[in-house]
């Protein structure tokens, strides 16, 4: 394999690495903010406290709940990468 074809495997790998680690942080906090808004529109009450600070704790509960797993998946690429580095350099 080139040296071209293995760094744009390790972007893509890269991409899918942040999306896995992002992605369930910015659902529930998708989710946390749509049902604020909704809320919000029907009570009619425009305090942008109230759906900074529902967001706020949910991402604080997605980050304990699946640090641990996010961490492990982040260290396990930095492993693959530094693995592959020496490589890839000539």
């Amino acid at each position: 394999m080139s040296a071209d074809a293995a760094l744009l495997s390790l972007a893509d790998q890269a991409l899918w690495v942040t999306a896995l680690i992002a992605g369930p942080v910015l659902l529930a906090t998708l989710a946390v903010g749509l049902v604020v808004g909704v809320i919000q529109a029907a009570t009619s009450i425009n305090e942008q406290t109230l759906s900074f600070i529902p967001k706020l704790a949910v991402t604080a509960l997605v980050f304990v709940a699946l640090g641990a797993a996010m961490m492990g998946l982040l260290a396990d690429f930095t492993r693959e990468i530094m693995a592959q580095v020496s490589g890839l350099t000539a």
